[in-house]
């Protein structure tokens, strides 16, 4: 089955977001399995500071959350609304399962949403773990 029709972008479009999307799981997984340590120095914050994973998990949260409810609207919105499916791709992976297979409303819910905040809340955690390498190499 090919990804053909007027609503779904060229195939070079898919591979730039697919590439995203596995640099930002790719990250996420090395930060995972990183020693606590290792994360402090290149952070320069002390092991035990609490702002050394605290930061990283309101963002995690917050992107996770804002990204569940973009699938929920992307799965809600009727279809006169013409959503741009280029822009919807890249804020909920999701939509192309609406696109191609309208599943239910139970597997969105259960299923589809929390993967789209599972992707989002991981580029939350990379984003904020860079935040806090990268700010504090600038102000000191």
């Amino acid at each position: 089955m090919g990804l053909r029709g007027a609503e779904l972008p060229v195939q070079s479009e898919w591979v730039i977001f697919a590439v995203a999307l596995a640099l930002v799981g790719v990250c996420s997984v090395t930060v995972a399995v990183l020693p606590r340590s290792w994360i402090a120095k290149a952070c320069k914050k002390d092991r035990d500071d609490e702002q050394l994973f605290s930061a990283p998990l309101k963002l995690l949260g917050v992107f996770a959350a804002i990204s569940y409810v973009v699938a929920l609207v992307a799965y809600l919105a009727p279809h006169r609304w013409n959503l741009d499916p280029q822009l919807m791709f890249s804020l909920c992976p999701m939509y192309l399962v609406r696109t191609m297979f309208d599943p239910s409303l139970v597997a969105t819910l259960f299923l589809l949403a929390p993967m789209n905040a599972a992707v989002y809340g991981a580029l939350g955690t990379t984003l904020g773990y860079a935040w806090l390498a990268f700010h504090k190499r600038t102000s000191s």
